[in-house]
């Protein structure tokens, strides 16, 4: 599934609210992306998708039923 598909499944079941999933499209966009990038860049994108997913923490607590 490249970055397209990804997106059209996530419109198309209404997952943009679900802030794991946009993790993925990142990381798929970025694998898309790689050999246009310098080793710098790839390296800094890929520390902010990183930075961007620990900060999710446990958001999830209390509302499993809802978002899994």
């Amino acid at each position: 599934m490249d970055s397209t598909e990804l997106a059209q499944y996530l419109e198309a079941t209404n997952s943009f609210a679900k802030p794991w999933l946009l993790v993925q499209l990142r990381l798929k966009k970025l694998q898309e992306h790689r050999d246009t990038l310098s080793e710098n860049e790839y390296a800094d994108a890929l520390a902010d998708i990183h930075e961007d997913l620990m900060n999710l923490g446990e958001w999830w607590h209390g509302i499993e039923d809802e978002v899994f």
